[in-house]
């Protein structure tokens, strides 16, 4: 287990603007690194997820924020790069880009959206992360790519952010993981509703040999693992070793089961999806379950 761990939250994009303010600053305040925010634009009762993002980010001071993730078939990657960049530009580097090829694809073609098969699905995730660097390079030479899903004909680059915004990618089939080994900064995706628990070791399995097939260190590539639960004041179990439960436990619990995790896997980062949002839950976390993980990972 690394001692350069990071600790996050993850939270609804909800109409209630006070309460995801208050619950970001509990974050903040209580020494969290990361508010990721789930993006679902064809959620009619949530907000727009870039637009709560660059509010979080105008109400904190030191915390980074992340779309969790960002529909990447809602959100061309041009206009991405000019979003992205102008947050973290305006928050003083502290945006990342997490991003996903599609997931509920029924939802996601009523607003207008050609369905995309696992393969054209992955290959557009390619080319946009290409389209994405390509306009946050310094410089002014026009960009021209031209790809099967993205193109961009004579686009100069710019603004470019505000520090090196990580594209981190929301990848569960072979083919998708090991994109993310070759070219990502990060993966975003072990979420046990979508991956099972007992896949996730196979899934960095695949990410670090396709990062040394591609020359790169599989260090490189952050692992970011996403549990869904509740922290409890009576002992629960916690395993997270099979199947798609939340994980419900004591803090104690949850800081064993992170620990785990951090030895057994790659993992260097953990954001806590709460299962009820509120202040209780974000500050049980951030103050009882993550010092005492970097507790024990200073000790080993």
């Amino acid at each position: 287990m690394r001692d350069d761990l990071t600790f996050g939250v993850s939270l609804a994009p909800t109409t209630d603007v006070a309460g995801n303010r208050a619950l970001a600053l509990a974050a903040d305040e209580n020494g969290l690194d990361l508010i990721g925010i789930q993006d679902h634009p064809y959620v009619p009762d949530y907000l727009d997820t870039f637009v709560l993002a660059g509010d979080l980010l105008a109400a904190t001071r030191r915390i980074s924020v992340f779309p969790d993730v960002a529909n990447l078939p809602l959100r061309p990657p041009a206009l991405l790069a000019k979003t992205a960049a102008a947050l973290d530009l305006v928050s003083g580097g502290r945006f990342e880009l997490a991003l996903g090829a599609g997931g509920y694809w029924d939802a996601i073609t009523r607003l207008g959206v050609d369905r995309r098969t696992p393969r054209e699905a992955n290959a557009a995730l390619a080319e946009a992360i290409t389209v994405l660097r390509a306009l946050w390079a310094d410089g002014t030479t026009p960009v021209h790519l031209e790809g099967e899903y993205y193109s961009v004909s004579g686009v100069r680059p710019g603004p470019s952010p505000a520090h090196p915004i990580e594209i981190w990618t929301g990848s569960q089939g072979p083919r998708a993981l090991a994109l993310a080994g070759r070219t990502a900064d990060g993966w975003a995706a072990p979420i046990a509703a979508y991956l099972p628990y007992e896949k996730w070791a196979e899934a960095n399995r695949l990410i670090d040999e396709a990062a040394l097939a591609a020359g790169r260190d599989p260090r490189s590539v952050r692992r970011i693992a996403q549990l869904v639960g509740t922290i409890t004041g009576k002992p629960g179990n916690v395993r997270a070793d099979r199947g798609a439960d939340p994980v419900r436990g004591t803090a104690g619990q949850w800081t064993q089961l992170l620990a785990r995790l951090g030895r057994e896997q790659p993992f260097t980062a953990f954001v806590f999806w709460p299962e009820e949002q509120s202040l209780q839950q974000v500050t049980a976390f951030a103050r009882e379950v993550a010092p005492e993980v970097r507790r024990l990972a200073s000790v080993r």
